[in-house]
């Protein structure tokens, strides 16, 4: 398989990761008008250098909704695929839609069945992804970058590489026999990384267009 699929193949692995920050932001802009939330991370508390941790644009309920939402799509990414074994998702002529659980067998998050195996998975992607984006917030706040209400501030590499470096991080580490872990992707990770602000940049855009977020970046 040519490093082009290889990419396509990490991505598609990591996908409730790279989604898990759009759907916080669901979470985070559409739970509060039920009338619950919105809960920030930090409580409203400042740092020593008197800014906010992390500010109002991360919540508890961005962080919970986004990694059990994350968890959901690895369940269906799972149920539309087949789970091919580790000796052939690399072979060339493979898809690159090979499962999230390929080699996942006796792994800590294979817990029950097949879907909550899954869920566990994508949860916890999300939750990487998530806790990426809550450090890029904490140095953005350091430098003194805040929020204008409901409107982020403007700072491109801290809005995208912190997330993605977390995400692959995670999966390398924490991952064990998973084919999310395997040695196959760290050269597409490294290429992915450098690309993610062109791809976030891209879904800020959609988002944007479709009113789901108020600024374009």
């Amino acid at each position: 398989m040519n490093l082009f699929f290889l990419c396509l193949l990490t991505l598609w692995l990591y996908l409730p990761g790279f989604l898990a920050n759009t759907f916080a932001m669901m979470w985070g802009k559409w739970l509060p008008k039920t009338g619950y939330g919105p809960w920030p991370i930090d409580g409203g508390k400042v740092w020593s250098d008197g800014n906010r941790i992390l500010g109002d644009g991360k919540t508890w309920n961005g962080l919970i909704g986004g990694s059990m939402t994350s968890g959901l799509l690895c369940m269906i990414m799972v149920a539309a695929v087949d789970n091919g074994g580790m000796t052939t998702v690399f072979n060339d002529g493979s898809t690159v839609f090979a499962s999230p659980l390929t080699g996942s067998s006796g792994a800590w998050f294979e817990v029950g069945g097949t879907n909550l195996t899954a869920f566990i998975l994508g949860s916890f992607l999300g939750f990487a992804c998530l806790l990426g984006d809550s450090t890029g917030s904490f140095v953005k706040r350091r430098r003194g970058l805040k929020r204008e209400g409901d409107v982020s501030s403007k700072a491109p590499l801290l809005d995208t590489l912190p997330f993605a470096v977390m995400v692959f991080l995670f999966g390398q580490l924490f991952l064990g026999s998973s084919v999310l872990a395997a040695s196959e992707l760290r050269l597409p990770m490294i290429v992915l990384i450098l690309i993610t602000p062109i791809l976030h940049r891209s879904f800020n855009l959609i988002g944007y267009k479709i009113g789901w977020k108020d600024v374009p970046y």
